[in-house]
C-alpha cells in the first residue's frame, strides 16, 4: 500500500512537471496562477485572524467551510482547476485494488495549489473560533480531518461523473448539473451583500445546523469546545471522522464499478439516416454556403451534441441572465450590470481549437494560408453570435423592464454589443496565442499542466476586452455627466454596435496570421487529452 501510494504521489508531480517543461510561457502561467491564489488566500487568512475574538465568527467560519467542501465538489467538473489529480480510468488494465488505488489517489490528490488554499482556510477558521487548551489540541485532527474530506468529497463525486460528462446518455443531466452549480454561485454571492447591509448575526441559525454538517462540523467542533460544550466538541468531530469512512467506502464502491463494469455509455444511440440528414439539411439552408457554413455549422454542433461544451453554455446563458434580474429584483441593481450577459457569452470565443481536441488535425490540413485561417475564425464568431447577440439583447431588454429604466436602454445594448465584440477579439487572438486541451475522457476541463495557462488565457483575455471597450466606456460616462447628454444617449447604441463590430474583425485579422503560423503548436496543445 505504501509502495504504491508513493509511486501514485511520484507519477502526478512527473506529469505535473514535465507539463511544465513543455514551454517557457506555460511554466510562467502556472507560476503566476499559483502566486495570484495563494495571495488570495493569504488575504482570505488574514480576514479570518482578524475575526477573532468576534462575537459571530463562528456564523461567518461554519458556513464558509460548508461553502468550501461545496466547492470542492462541483468546482472540478464544470470549470478549468488546478486539481490535476489522476484519472482512475487510466488505471483500468492494471492489478489494482480498489480501497489501496483510493489511499493511493487520495494521497495524489494532496499535492497542488487547491489543497494547500484549503489548508490555508481551514487554519484561518480554526484560528478565528478555537479558544481555550481543548479546542486547541482538537484543532490539529479538525484541520485534517476537514482537508480530507474536501477532497475526498471531490474526488468521490468526479470518479461518480465520469462515464457521465463523456455519455451522450447522461449529457442533460451534466447541463443540469452545471446550470444547478451557476444558481449557486449566484446565491452565495447574493448572501454576502445581505450580510455586508445586516450584519454576521443572521447567519446564526444556518451556522447551528451547518455545524453538524461535514466538513463543516470538524470546525464546528473547535467552537463548541471554545464554548466549553466537549460533548458536543467530541460528537462533531466524530460526525467528520465517520463521514469520511462513509465517503472513502463510496467512493471505493464506484471506483470498483467504473474499472470493472462494462462501459455502456459507450453504445452509440441508432438514429434513421434520413432523419439525420433532414436535420442536417434544414440547418445548412439557414447558413452561409462554403466554409463559413460549414464551419458554423461544426460549432454549432458542438453546442449541441458535446457534453462539456453544452455544459459551459448552459453555465454560462444562467449566469448571463441570473446576475442582473436578480440584481434588479432585488432593487440592488443597475441597467449596465446586463453587460454581465455579453460577457459570460463573450467567454466562450477563447479556446476555440481546444474544443476541437485531437480532431482539430483534420481543421489544420485545411488551412494554408491566412485567408484561410480568417475565415475559419471568422465563422466560429459568427455562430456564437448567432445565439449571442439576440440572448444579450433579450437580458438587456428584460433587465430594463425590471428596472423601469427604459431612457438607458440604448446605451445599455451599445456597451452590451462593443463588450461582445472585445470579447471576440481577444478570443480570437487567445485561441492561437494561449490553446489548452480539453480532455474529452474524465472530468477535467483542462489537460494536466495546462491549468494555469488556461487561467492566463481567459482572465488575461477579459482584462484585454475591458481595455478595448474603454472608448465607449468613456463616452458613456461623459454623455451621462456632461449637461444635455441625455439627449445624445441614443446614439451610445449605433456606436456600441459599430465598435464592437470593428474590434471583432481587427481581432480576426490580428488572430488570423498567428494562428496559420502557430498551426502545429496549436495541435500539439490541443492534443494533450
Amino acid at each position: 500500500m505504501t509502495g504504491l501510494t508513493s509511486t501514485v504521489v511520484r507519477l502526478k508531480l512527473a506529469l505535473l512537471r514535465n507539463g511544465l517543461r513543455q514551454s517557457g510561457g506555460r511554466r510562467a502561467a502556472y507560476v503566476a496562477s499559483a502566486v495570484v491564489t495563494l495571495l488570495f488566500a493569504a488575504l482570505q487568512l488574514i480576514g479570518l485572524i482578524a475575526l477573532r475574538g468576534h462575537e459571530h465568527a463562528a456564523s461567518l467560519v461554519v458556513p464558509l467551510v460548508a461553502v468550501l467542501g461545496l466547492g470542492w465538489a462541483v468546482m472540478p467538473l464544470f470549470f478549468p482547476s488546478g486539481d490535476e489529480t489522476l484519472d482512475p480510468t487510466r488505471l483500468v488494465m492494471l492489478p489494482l485494488r480498489p480501497r489501496p488505488l483510493v489511499r493511493a489517489l487520495l494521497a495524489a490528490s494532496l499535492v497542488g495549489i487547491g489543497p494547500l488554499f484549503t489548508v490555508l482556510m481551514l487554519v484561518g477558521s480554526v484560528i478565528a473560533v478555537a479558544h481555550g487548551a481543548f479546542a486547541y489540541v482538537l484543532s490539529v485532527p479538525a484541520v485534517l480531518l476537514g482537508l480530507l474530506l474536501c477532497v475526498a468529497f471531490a474526488r468521490a463525486v468526479a470518479t461518480a461523473n465520469i462515464r457521465l460528462l463523456t455519455s451522450r446518455r447522461g449529457r442533460d443531466l451534466a447541463v443540469l448539473s452545471g446550470l444547478v452549480v451557476a444558481v449557486g454561485v449566484q446565491v452565495v454571492n447574493f448572501g454576502a451583500q445581505r450580510l455586508g447591509s445586516a450584519g454576521l448575526g443572521q447567519l446564526d441559525p444556518a451556522a447551528d445546523v451547518l455545524a453538524w454538517v461535514p466538513p463543516a462540523s470538524a470546525v464546528g467542533a473547535l467552537d463548541a469546545a471554545s464554548e466549553g460544550a466537549y460533548g458536543i466538541a467530541v460528537g462533531r468531530l466524530v460526525v467528520s471522522a465517520g463521514a469520511l469512512a462513509l465517503l472513502v467506502a463510496l467512493w471505493a464502491r464506484t471506483l470498483t464499478r467504473l474499472m470493472t463494469a462494462p462501459d455502456g455509455s459507450t453504445l452509440q444511440a441508432a438514429e434513421p439516416a434520413a432523419r439525420d440528414r433532414r436535420t442536417s439539411a434544414g440547418l445548412r439552408r439557414l447558413l452561409p454556403a462554403g466554409r463559413t457554413g460549414t464551419v458554423m455549422e461544426r460549432s454549432l454542433r458542438y453546442v449541441w451534441r458535446d457534453p462539456k461544451t453544452k455544459a459551459a453554455w448552459v453555465t454560462s446563458l444562467a449566469i448571463g441572465l441570473i446576475v442582473p434580474v436578480f440584481n434588479a429584483l432585488q432593487g440592488t441593481g443597475s441597467i449596465y450590470f446586463a453587460c454581465f450577459a455579453a460577457g459570460m457569452l463573450g467567454i466562450q470565443m477563447y479556446n476555440q481549437f481546444g474544443q476541437d481536441t485531437s480532431a482539430f488535425w483534420m481543421v489544420a490540413l485545411t488551412i494554408s494560408s491566412t485567408r484561410d485561417a480568417y475565415v475559419e475564425l471568422r465563422a466560429r464568431a459568427l455562430a456564437l453570435l448567432l445565439i449571442t447577440l439576440p440572448y444579450a439583447t433579450l437580458v438587456t431588454v428584460l433587465t430594463t423592464a425590471l428596472l423601469g429604466d427604459w431612457a438607458r436602454l440604448p446605451e445599455a445594448l451599445g456597451l452590451s454589443f462593443a463588450l461582445l465584440g472585445a470579447m471576440l477579439a481577444t478570443g480570437a487572438w487567445t485561441s492561437a496565442r494561449f490553446p489548452y486541451s480539453i480532455p474529452q475522457e474524465g472530468h477535467k476541463n483542462v489537460a494536466p499542466g495546462q491549468a494555469g495557462l488556461a487561467w492566463i488565457s481567459i482572465l488575461g483575455g477579459m482584462v484585454a476586452a475591458a481595455l478595448l471597450c474603454a472608448p465607449v466606456i468613456a463616452v458613456t460616462v461623459w454623455l451621462n455627466v456632461s449637461e444635455g447628454g441625455d439627449r445624445w444617449s441614443w446614439t451610445l447604441l449605433p456606436l456600441g454596435a459599430a465598435y464592437g463590430a470593428a474590434v471583432t474583425l481587427l481581432g480576426l485579422r490580428l488572430a488570423a496570421p498567428r494562428t496559420a503560423a502557430r498551426l502545429p503548436e496549436i495541435l500539439t496543445a490541443v492534443s494533450k487529452g
